[in-house]
Order: structure tokens, then sequence, then C-alpha cells
């Protein structure tokens, strides 16, 4: 198609062709109209993750609208956003959708979807307001190589073309070419490892419970002496492990440590948060006396699902025939710190759903927060997942693309 005595001038590359490279290019294109901007993804399918992100339905942000708690969702990169946020936050994202004619509502844990229930609404309109925009799109094209000089970048296509470009934004997710060309500009790379993760607990009676939840458990990971982690939320039982929103937040926060341990930690689940140990114990007790003549296995102690009950008896082999009143004082403390503190073994990582999300990428450091310019290679910007940024599950992975694109496309655009 080309080569490099053939040399096309672009004012504006964007390289990827995902949430933040589209968000970066519409910006920028809004900003400066008279602009040349072409977005090159390498794949055929553009917006692949947005489209089956939230099962389908796309989880675009999440309804927390001050900055200084919003930033408490992210295991790295939160201090960072924090100036990053009161310049572009959710609500100016719910407010840049129905500008565009997408309304997005409100599920009550937050989480914020477009009212068709359907990613295809946030794809389209993305491709519809780049294409309206003038944004030359580049699809199934992958780049091989990026170099600088003093007055403009030039931009390799696998097929042999070059182009020029003066301002160049990378929005290549957690992928080697990304990080490669980061790295070749200059840039140190925080290594990548997954993030947002279930648990494998490979004990055969607890995967029999799969399938069995509780609203809300307390569940604790113990790496090392140094890595000891806390979360609390509705905890499913899987056929391989755990999962849920705890587990889930566990994975991020500890992900980096998780990965050096080779997935192996201890994990510890309080079934019954909502009692401190003395009070269940008092509680158990009496229920020891009300219910002496009934079998433990069989008269829950705890409003926990039977089965799950059954499984905690037999954690602590009690006899299922065993009546209430049979119950040493030994026997009862090994069951009540089975419910508040029952410790398990994780040997591994499953997966979350369709999302895939790492930890790792561009040092942030490197990054000017209120342009998203490269403090290392000028006239160079980043968005999105190539950055060292990641949120819990819930819409913030998307928020802080949305962010990171919004400014540094205001930035590329602006710039003379």
């Amino acid at each position: 198609m080309g080569n490099v005595s053939s040399l096309q001038t672009q004012n504006i590359i964007v390289i990827g062709g995902g949430a933040a490279g589209f968000f970066g290019a519409i910006a920028a294109a809004r900003v400066n109209p008279s602009a040349q901007i072409t977005l090159i993804e390498a794949s055929r399918k553009p917006l692949a993750k947005v489209l089956i992100s939230g099962g389908g339905r796309c989880n675009v942000t999440h309804a927390c609208f001050d900055p200084a708690l919003l930033v408490q969702n992210y295991p790295r990169g939160g201090k960072a956003l924090r100036g990053a946020f009161s310049r572009f936050q959710p609500k100016d994202t719910i407010a840049w959708f129905k500008k565009a004619g997408v309304k997005l509502k409100t599920e009550a844990d937050g989480r914020m979807f477009p009212v068709t229930n359907s990613s295809q609404t946030i794809a389209d309109c993305l491709l519809e307001t780049a294409n309206n925009l003038g944004v030359k799109l580049q699809i199934g094209i992958p780049v091989m190589a990026v170099k600088s000089s003093s007055s403009h970048f030039t931009v390799t296509l696998k097929s042999g073309e070059s182009l020029n470009c003066e301002r160049l934004l990378l929005a290549t997710g957690s992928n080697p070419i990304g990080y490669k060309i980061a790295q070749d500009l200059g840039h140190d790379i925080e290594p990548p490892v997954p993030s947002l993760f279930t648990f494998n607990i490979p004990e055969h009676n607890l995967t029999k419970l799969a399938g069995v939840s509780v609203n809300t458990a307390k569940v604790r990971l113990q790496v090392s002496e140094k890595i000891r982690l806390e979360q609390t939320g509705a905890l499913l039982v899987t056929h391989w492990g755990v999962s849920g929103p705890g587990v889930l937040k566990l994975s991020a926060w500890g992900a980096r440590g998780l990965y050096e341990s080779n997935y192996r930690a201890t994990l510890i689940i309080n079934w019954s948060p909502e009692y401190h140990q003395d009070q269940l114990r008092e509680h158990l007790l009496a229920v020891k006396n009300e219910w002496g003549k009934r079998a433990v296995a069989l008269h829950r102690g705890v409003n926990l699902p039977h089965r799950l009950w059954q499984f905690l008896v037999n954690r602590v082999q009690i006899p299922p025939d065993t009546k209430w009143a049979y119950v040493s004082k030994d026997t009862l403390s090994q069951l009540i710190r089975e419910i508040s503190q029952g410790e398990y073994f994780i040997q591994g990582k499953g997966v979350f759903k369709d999302e895939f999300v790492t930890c790792g990428g561009v040092c942030l450091k490197q990054v000017s927060f209120k342009t998203m310019e490269s403090r290392i290679a000028p006239g160079v910007y980043f968005a999105g997942e190539i950055l060292d940024i990641d949120g819990v599950t819930g819409g913030f992975n998307f928020q802080s693309a949305w962010t990171t694109a919004y400014l540094a496309g205001l930035a590329m655009g602006e710039r003379e």
C-alpha cells in the first residue's frame, strides 16, 4: 500500500479502537474540527470489549459523583486519577452520552447501563459520532512500530504503509504491542498481571455447594505476613471455589501479591459478619438451650442456606445426628470459629465472566494527568488500560477510560 517514501501526514493518530481510543478521537475532533484524525485498530472488530462487557449490557460507569470516594475503587491509579476526575467524572459521562442520544439508568448497586440493556447501543453511538466528526477509521490493520523525530512520529503498519502525525494517542489496552511501542518511546512498563478474578479452592465438599450464596460475607485474604486484605460483600460458591463482589475486590487489591505467590494464599471467611464473635456464642448457646432435642445439622443456628450450614457442621466433624444438647463447649467453639473465621486454601485463579482486567502498564509518574501527555516523549498521549490503572468491578474501569481519553483528546485537539 505504500512505503516510507510516500508518507501521509496526519495531525493526530489514535492507536487502539476500544472505548478509550474512540472517546479520545471524538474529543479531539470536537475541540479541533480541522484536525485530521486517524484511528487505527488491529482487529476487524472495533469496540469488541465494549460489546461483551457487563454480560452484553455494557456497564458504562458507576453512580459515584464525589471524586474523593470514586478513587477509592482503584487499587492502582486512584491517586493519579483524583485530579482527573475533578475535570471529567461519571456525571460528565452521563451528560456526554445523553447529548449523544443514549440515556443511562442506575441499578440498585450503583452500576449504570444504557436503558436499552444492550452494549451495541454504546458501540453504535461511538462509531456514529466518530464517523460524523470525520474521524478516519483504519480497521484490521496492525501497527508494527512507532518512531519519533524532532517534528513528528512515524507509524509503520503491517501493510508496509507509514503514516506521520504530530500527536499520537496510545489507547491499546493491555496489549504487548502497545507496551512495546510505549517502551520504544522511552517509557517504563509495570509488568501486567491479571486483576478481577475468582478463587479456585479445590475442596470437594465446598465445590459440591456450587450455586449456594450468602448476601453478606466478610472475606480476608492472607498472601503473606505483609499482605493481608479484607472485603465485605455477597459471596457465591462455584464449581471451582468462590466468587462474588468481595472476592473480586480482594483479587484486585491483591493482584500483584497473588501473582507473585503463584495464586497460593489463605482465604478466611466469616459467613455471618452480622454477629461479633461473643454475640455469635451467646446466640448459639441460646439455640442450644431452646432446641436441645433438635439435631444440629437439621436445626440451623444462624440464618445461612441449609446446605451451607450442614457443610460447616460437617467441617468441624459434628456427626449429623448429634443433638444440640450434646454439643460440648469445645465443639461449640470450633463451630463458632468455622462460621466466623473458617480457613480455605486458594490454589489458583478462575475468571470473571467476560471482564478481562489487568494491573500494570505505563508508569504513571511518566504521564501528566492534566493532559495525559507523556513527560518522557512530548506529543505522545495515553488513555485507558495501557496505563497502570485498574478499578474494581462496577463500571470503574470504563470510567477511567472515558476520563483519561477525554482529557487526552481535549489536550491533543487544543495543542498548536
